[in-house]
C-alpha cells in the first residue's frame, strides 16, 4: 500500500480526524456482531502508518476470534479466578509506577470510581470488584481480541513508537464505527498468553485490546474521562 498523497487537508477531512481522535474511549461492552476481517486488515494497514526510529516497525499483533478467541478466554479466566494459580504470574514489565503521586493517583482514582459508580459497586464490594475486572479476560464481550508482542532485542524508543502504532489502530476503527479497550490488565498473565499464541521466546506481550460494535445500551459504555486544558500540560518557549 503506498502512503496518501500529501495533499493539504480539507476542513472537512480534519473535522473527521478530529472526530475520531475525539470519540475515541475505552469501551467495556461489545455488542456480539462480528467483524469482517477484511475490516481488521484495513485497520492494521492503515495503523501501520505510525512512525518508528529507522522504520524499525517493531510490532507484532495476533488477532483472535471465534475458537481461538473463546479458548484463551477460558484459560485466562481459570487462572484468574483461581487466587492461588493467579499469585503465581506477575507482569514482565512495569506499566505503572510503583509509587503513586499526585496528580496521577487521584485521576487514577477516579476514572475507578466513576466506573463502579455507573455500575453500582461499593466500595467494599471485593466480589462484584473481582467480577468486573474478570470482564478484562471475557475481552468485554468483543468478538475480536487483538494481542500485541514485541521482539525483546527492542528497547524503550520501540516502545515509544509501539504506543505511536496502537493509537493510530485505535483511531483506524474509530473511522470505522468500531471501538476498542486497550487493555494491560493481560500483562500478569503474559506466560498463559503466549503459550496459547504459540510464540517464539524471543517475544513478549506488550498489551492486549478488545475491538467491535459498542454496547449503547451499556450504562458503562457511558463513562467520560476528563482531560486536562492544554495550559495545564503544555508551556511555550518564545
Amino acid at each position: 500500500m503506498k502512503p496518501p498523497a500529501q495533499l493539504q487537508p480539507t476542513a472537512e477531512q480534519t473535522a473527521a480526524v478530529d472526530a475520531a481522535i475525539r470519540s475515541r474511549r475505552s469501551v467495556r461492552a461489545f455488542l456480539p456482531k462480528l467483524v469482517p476481517r477484511e475490516t481488521i486488515e484495513e485497520i492494521l494497514a492503515v495503523a501501520s502508518f505510525a512512525p518508528s526510529g529507522t522504520n524499525t516497525q517493531p510490532w507484532k499483533v495476533h488477532v483472535l476470534t471465534g475458537d481461538a478467541l473463546r479458548s484463551l478466554t477460558d484459560k485466562l479466566l481459570a487462572v484468574y479466578n483461581d487466587p492461588q494459580a493467579a499469585a503465581s504470574h506477575q507482569e514482565e514489565y512495569p506499566y505503572y509506577p510503583t509509587e503513586w503521586r499526585s496528580p496521577y493517583i487521584e485521576r487514577r482514582r477516579k476514572v475507578g470510581w466513576d466506573l463502579y459508580g455507573l455500575l453500582e459497586i461499593g466500595r467494599t464490594d471485593k466480589k462484584r470488584m473481582h467480577a468486573q475486572h474478570a470482564r478484562n479476560y471475557r475481552f468485554f464481550d468483543a468478538p475480536v481480541g487483538l494481542m500485541f508482542t514485541i521482539d525483546r532485542v527492542m528497547r524503550q524508543g520501540s516502545w515509544l513508537d509501539y504506543g505511536m502504532f496502537l493509537q493510530n489502530v485505535m483511531i483506524a476503527a474509530r473511522a470505522r464505527g468500531l471501538d476498542t479497550c486497550p487493555q494491560a490488565a493481560f500483562t500478569p498473565f503474559h506466560k498463559v498468553i503466549l503459550d496459547h499464541l504459540g510464540t517464539p521466546e524471543q517475544e513478549m506481550l506488550v498489551c492486549g485490546m478488545s475491538l467491535g460494535h459498542a454496547d449503547p445500551d451499556a450504562i458503562e459504555n457511558s463513562l467520560s474521562t476528563e482531560r486536562e486544558p492544554v495550559t495545564a500540560f503544555a508551556s511555550f518557549h518564545q
